[in-house]
This record gives structure tokens, sequence and C-alpha cells, in this order.
């Protein structure tokens, strides 16, 4: 099962014991809203994305793919600009664990915490390296820079959402299974609990699967086990959420000349435009596997069985950094790399959960012989 469903994304999306309905469902389109459609218009994002916090309780923005300099830039412009931390109370990122959330509260606040034990908060998470790249940690730093202007009833938190995960304690696939699964549903509890509860607002930086506000990977049905961040928090309807989607990969030549007239970086709501009524399945740079549960196993769903949802019912806006040719990405550095415990434990977890392939491409990546 894990297996399978690791190929859905970066994110496992774990499914439960749930049933899709069988293949006589009928699969039309959701209609789009009546009236004209509305214009394609471009605006500078920084400026819009303060517009939606201010109107919203949450503004969950995808990364794009993960490590991308383009969109790290433009997170750290909005951060840096005078009215975010006037408008914004929390910042909860998927780049960190919930585990050292002592030390990241305070980090940011101005105390001196010792670089090689803050490194745990983004290497000790659920993840392999992902978030090991120097943008990371220099996005911490840029929080923390921010914070020393403001007073302390104004400085910015910055909330870990991966599961506080404890390696010391994975032996098996199984034990660290049971942590990616609870990837979506502790990131919603964490908001709903630091940020709703407190009546204040976030900025929420995250992939784009677990933004979504139903499943692509499930068929959009809700099914045990494939819940997003966003889905929760919408079902359980205590917030307004601003949600925008960033295409980094190889877009699709439709998308290509949709945007090929845009100013970068640039930002364009969705709701009633022709981008907005198309299928959100066409969003992606290649085809999402479905999955159905069959005899309580995940089982390919045949194509003819996909639903359509428009992509103004998945994401509010779409975010455009540029052409895929021309996104950059952050990589582990040389110093990291020569970090001989460093390479073990990265190897070694990759290793426990049988991932050889990407243990071998890590060693390449680092540019050294692999560490035994």
């Amino acid at each position: 099962m894990p297996k399978l469903l690791a190929r859905m994304c970066c994110c496992v999306l774990a499914l439960g014991a749930a049933t899709l309905a069988g293949p006589g469902k009928a699969l039309a389109q959701t209609p789009a809203p009546a009236g004209p459609e509305m214009p394609i218009t471009p605006v500078e994002p920084v400026r819009a994305i303060l517009d939606a916090l201010k109107s919203h309780d949450i503004v969950a923005l995808d990364e794009g793919r993960h490590g991308n300099e383009q969109a790290h830039r433009l997170r750290l412009q909005l951060i840096r600009h005078p009215a975010f931390a006037h408008t914004v109370n929390d910042i909860v990122v998927e780049f960190g664990s919930a585990r050292y959330q002592h030390l990241m509260d305070r980090y940011v606040r101005g105390e001196e915490i010792p670089t090689r034990e803050l490194r745990h908060a983004w290497q000790d998470t659920t993840q392999h390296a992902v978030w090991d790249a120097p943008i990371f940690e220099e996005f911490f730093r840029a929080v923390r820079q921010v914070n020393q202007s403001l007073a302390k009833d104004r400085q910015l938190r910055v909330l870990l959402a991966d599961p506080p995960i404890d390696w010391s304690e994975v032996k098996t696939a199984a034990d660290h299974f049971k942590w990616l699964r609870a990837r979506d549903t502790h990131g919603a509890e964490l908001i709903q609990r630091e940020v709703l509860a407190r009546k204040r607002k976030a900025l929420l930086i995250f992939g784009a699967m677990h933004l979504q506000r139903k499943n692509i990977g499930a068929n959009y049905e809700p099914l045990d086990g494939a819940e997003t961040v966003v889905g929760i928090l919408d079902s359980v309807g205590l917030a307004k959420i601003f949600t925008i989607r960033t295409p980094t990969e190889a877009e699709p030549r439709w998308l290509q000349a949709e945007m090929a007239s845009w100013p970068v970086p640039s930002l364009v709501v969705l709701r009633g435009t022709r981008l907005g009524m198309r299928d959100s399945a066409m969003f992606w740079s290649s085809d999402m596997p479905r999955f159905a549960m069959r005899d309580g196993k995940p089982s390919p769903l045949p194509k003819d069985q996909w639903r359509v949802v428009p992509m103004q019912q998945m994401f509010d806006a779409l975010l455009y950094l540029g052409p895929a040719s021309t996104i950059t990405t952050s990589r582990i550095s040389a110093e990291l790399c020569a970090d001989t415990a460093y390479r073990q434990m990265r190897r070694d977890r990759m290793l426990l959960l049988n991932h050889t392939a990407q243990a071998d491409q890590f060693d390449r990546d680092c540019g050294g012989r692999s560490v035994k």
C-alpha cells in the first residue's frame, strides 16, 4: 500500500478503509457559476497576497516545486514588506518538525540557539533531505531578522507543521509510515489550535498537494486518509481561506500560452475566468494517478471514472514565477555534504526505509562516494 500511494506525490496519501462509488456512477463536470466570463488580470503578487490576508483568516501559498529559488525570493519579499507583520501573526510551514517548536520559538524571538541544535527542526522531519537546501534555513533567519524590528507583541511566530517524528523510535518502514499518514491531519489540528482558536491570522507555506480543497489522488472523494490541510479546515468551517497554486514544473503547452504575456512574477484570481473553469487536473504537468479502495486495498482508478472538477473549486489564485525553464533549485551546500555525520544520518534513514535508489542519488547530489 505505501509503495502504491507514494508514487502519487512527494507526500504519501494514505487511503483508509472507505470505498468509492462503483463504475456506474456518473462523473459529470461540476457546473461553473452562471454569468459572463471574467477577464484574466495579472497583478503584482506581494500586494495581492497582503490584500488577501486582510480579508481572509488564512492565505495558503503553494511553494511550487520544493526548493525552487524564485518562490523563496518572493516569500522573503513578502515577509519583509512593512505591512506583513501588521497583518499576520503566524507563518505555518511544512518544512519543520513540530518536535522542535520550542527551539524555533526561541530562535525567531532572537535568542541564541547553536546552529547544529537548531538544524534538527528541518533535518529531522518525516522527509529525506528535502528541507536541507540553504533556502529553508535562510527563511527562518529572515523571520528572526524581521522580528528584531518589531515590538514583542507584534513579532511573527513560525509554526512547524510536520508531525513530531522521533527518528530514534523509527525501526521499520511501518513506523515511519504512521507519521507520514498524519501530515495533513496534524497540520490542520495545529492551525486550528494555535491560529484559529486564538483569533490570529496566518500565512501557510506548503506543497500544492496539501492545499487542494479535495484530493485529486482520491478522485476528489472524501476518503479517510486522503484529507488535505485545507480540506480539513474547510470542513470545520471556522476560517476564510484563500489558496494559491504555484506551477513551477514543466507547464502544459496550453498553460504556457496563457501565461506567456504575464509579467514575472504575477498573480491571477481564478474565479469566473476561463482558467478557473478548466479541469483542475490540467494544471499538473502530467496525469496524477488516482486510486480507489478495492477489497481494502488501493487500486488504480481507470480514466473513464476520473471526476472533473473546475480549478476554481480547488484553488483561488495562480502565482506565476516565470517559464519552467527559468526556475532554479537550491541545492544542499558543499559544507553540509562534507559533514560525514550528516551524510551517514541521511543514508541510514533512506536505507532503513529500503530507499536504496534515493540514497544513491543523494550521494551523487553530494558529489562524492557513498558513506558506508
